[in-house]
């Protein structure tokens, strides 16, 4: 089997934005034009392809991301040559923060994204979040600013606010003829051509004669010739040749201009700025012409890197169908008629169905029974996929999320996917007896697909205690447990994930000696602990080979000459990560502590591994102890939007909240509040905040970072505890 389209013509992008900018309209536009359904799905009407989960039609939102495949056409090419095709892999994300994970592990995957704003409010907090993960992930990206039918909507506005909050190199691509319900098409900046849409469909008519400079109107001329040259300064500006030439007179002609841009895109020096209105059917066409032109395809993209299985030295493998066969496991679902799919991207190599691949991290084989090529919730089987291919498979058993898939002679292990930890946790129990066993098989299936979720049991009471994102995630999660798995459940009241860490450093030593005839137990350890310091990424490059790291916790091994033989170091770190994980001050998880083990002792017949991992729970209890221990609370930033009138009542009643009040704007008609608040004093605020300003008022929040609780809050959440 062939590969059917050329690498250069396929394109893998995600949409992503903040909740209710347009992101699934604008994927269900692409849907339409580019013949993959023949009705517009809206999300108001709660008919929308992408979004096919129950819980996403009935709230409006999406949850989870779909992939999709698609073809494309530019408009402006010939329609009849078939090799002018194009191959769209389209990932459409959530925009809410509590499924801010699937943003993470798309991004991960996709070579390219199209970032949709709302016309009106510009940059919000989630747009800004999502950006952060593109820039980690290095994604190359095309903004579109959306919704300029609407009442207030004001393009200028919007790009200003992502030249002040995202990057100072964006630039506008387009102008739009018109706003709010005078919007009727655009201006092409580089082309220097008007593009208007008629008919319910939005058809793509190119210059209405007005016999003028290529159908722009009188009145939006003058700003186009100056964004024109803007435009055409900053894409020289990324060529030395080119700037040269400009200098001395010479403009490029448009092709030259053309592939100047898409190098500057690709190597993120510059992101496009396009504008439309998707509810409207307004400009989406000239969007998919610029993930043709601009984004990149997997050629363009440096090769993946990862390190060998033994020696952990570092690997490349370049997008050819020629290389050994790698791929990662970015997402596990649940499917009602074919089981856990297992959704992967190919970095290199080809995949049959019925063949093996090795999984480094369990280091077994797996064999992929069968392969399917997602359209949302809809597939199509294929026998064999290629580099630079986005898939599912079937079979699967022991592979989640951020594994890699390789060939066996030529072992890799890709970069795993890094994950935020949960804020918020509940306490869940069967209602009854047959409810039991279904509920433990339906959380542990749920937490496979999505890494933000944790289940754990409370050791003291055995109770079971679900975590994740937000008050919504957990909702969501629990609906789902009653809808796909029929498991009825009680739900306490939601619970902050507190964590603690130490404000010190200390030394302390453990020692556990037991004789009871016989064989004895003989562990000694000696440790100093201090608070762990952030590292830039090439520093954590740099670090010592006797130092690990992984999230929250630093172990240093210093041990000399032997005094504790090598056989139970890795015991002793088991005992560090327990003692952390048992808490001092109110029994939460220990986070950024740095233990480092300096000294010690054995016995030559008595000493054991459980000795050692005792004696090192011991130690890092103790000197924690005397390290200066503090509770660390969730801290979310807060923006809330709400007429002018309410204001006042609004920020006094954060501020009884212990918000800092970071800052306002004026968003159209109403006023933006943006603050810091404790996610232990958010609960149930939408109703407190609807009641306040007669329900007009809207908030949004994500989570910021860790801060240290004030002491006199510290004693009523110990007393709590206790």
């Amino acid at each position: 089997m062939e590969r059917d389209y050329p690498l250069e013509k396929v394109r893998n992008f995600g949409i992503i934005a903040h909740i209710d900018a347009g992101k699934t309209t604008t994927t269900e536009r692409v849907l339409f034009y580019t013949g993959v359904s023949h009705k517009i799905g809206e999300v108001h009407e709660g008919d929308t392809v992408m979004d096919w989960m129950e819980q996403e039609r009935e709230r409006g939102i999406t949850i989870t991301s779909a992939a999709t495949t698609c073809f494309w056409t530019p408009t402006y090419e010939d329609l009849k040559d078939k090799t002018k095709k194009n191959r769209f892999n389209i990932i459409d994300t959530p925009g809410h923060i509590d499924f801010t994970v699937e943003v993470k592990r798309s991004l991960r995957v996709l070579d390219g994204a199209v970032v949709v704003f709302d016309g009106v409010a510009g940059v919000e907090p989630q747009s800004e979040t999502n950006w952060r993960y593109a820039d980690e992930a290095k994604v190359p990206r095309v903004c579109l600013i959306n919704k300029l039918d609407r009442t207030g909507a004001s393009f200028e506005h919007s790009f200003s606010t992502i030249l002040d909050r995202l990057s100072r190199n964006a630039v506008r691509m387009q102008i739009p003829i018109g706003l709010e319900d005078k919007f009727e098409g655009v201006v092409d900046l580089l082309r220097m051509k008007a593009y208007y849409f008629e008919g319910e469909m939005g058809n793509l008519v190119v210059e209405k004669d007005l016999s003028a400079q290529a159908g722009i109107p009188e009145n939006v001329i003058k700003d186009a010739e100056k964004y024109h040259s803007e435009l055409v300064e900053k894409i020289v500006e990324t060529d030395d040749t080119l700037m040269t030439e400009y200098l001395e007179g010479m403009v490029p002609n448009i092709d030259t201009l053309k592939k100047t841009l898409r190098r500057a895109v690709i190597a993120n020096k510059i992101f496009p700025v396009l504008c439309g209105s998707a509810l409207k059917n307004k400009g989406v066409q000239l969007v998919l012409d610029a993930v043709v032109d601009y984004l990149p395809s997997p050629l363009d993209i440096p090769p993946v890197q990862g390190i060998t299985e033994n020696t952990e030295e570092h690997i490349e493998r370049h997008t050819s169908d020629q290389e050994p066969f790698a791929a990662l496991a970015f997402k596990v679902a649940t499917d009602p008629f074919v089981g856990q799919l297992i959704f992967f991207r190919v970095y290199s190599g080809t995949l049959s169905a019925g063949s093996y691949v090795y999984n480094p991290r369990t280091r077994n084989k797996e064999r992929i029974g069968r392969i399917l090529r997602m359209h949302a919730n809809d597939r199509e089987e294929v026998k064999k996929v290629f580099a630079g291919e986005i898939a599912a498979a079937v079979g699967l058993k022991d592979t989640i999320t951020s594994d890699t898939l390789c060939d066996e002679n030529h072992p890799i292990i890709l970069d795993r996917i890094v994950f935020p930890e949960p804020v918020i946790s509940l306490r869940i129990e069967p209602k009854t007896k047959a409810d039991q066993e279904k509920m433990g098989m339906a959380l542990n299936r749920l937490a496979q697909e999505d890494p933000t979720f944790k289940v754990s049991t409370d050791q003291e009471t055995g109770e079971t205690i679900i975590a994740g994102m937000g008050e919504l995630h957990l909702e969501i999660i629990v609906d789902r447990m009653k809808r796909e798995f029929t498991v009825e459940a009680n739900v306490g009241k939601p619970q902050v994930a507190y964590r603690e860490t130490i404000n010190g450093s200390a030394e302390a030593e453990g020692k556990y000696i037991k004789q009871s005839g016989g064989r004895g137990n003989y562990g000694h350890v000696r440790i100093k602990v201090k608070p762990m310091e952030a590292l830039t990424k090439e520093e954590l490059e740099d670090l010592p080979k006797n130092t690990k790291r992984s999230q929250g916790f630093e172990f240093v091994n210093s041990i000399k000459g032997g005094v504790i033989p090598q056989e139970y170091i890795p015991a002793c770190e088991k005992g560090f990560r327990e003692g952390l994980d048992r808490g001092i001050v109110a029994g939460f998880k220990m986070v950024n502590v740095s233990v480092d083990l300096w000294d010690g002792s054995y016995h030559e017949v008595d000493s054991n591994e459980m000795a050692f991992k005792i004696a090192s729970s011991m130690a890092v209890q103790d000197a924690c102890r005397r390290a200066n221990p503090v509770i660390l609370e969730p801290m979310m930033k807060v923006e809330v939007v709400t007429p002018d009138k309410f204001m006042g009542d609004v920020t006094g009643n954060l501020s009884s909240k212990r918000a800092l009040i970071e800052g306002m704007d004026d968003r159209g008609m109403n006023k933006v509040i943006r603050a810091i608040v404790p996610l232990s004093e958010m609960f149930g605020y939408m109703t407190g905040l609807r009641s306040m300003t007669e329900g007009r008022a809207s908030f949004t929040m994500e989570f910021l970072r860790y801060d240290i609780v004030p002491s006199n809050v510290a004693e009523i959440i110990i007393s709590a505890r206790k």
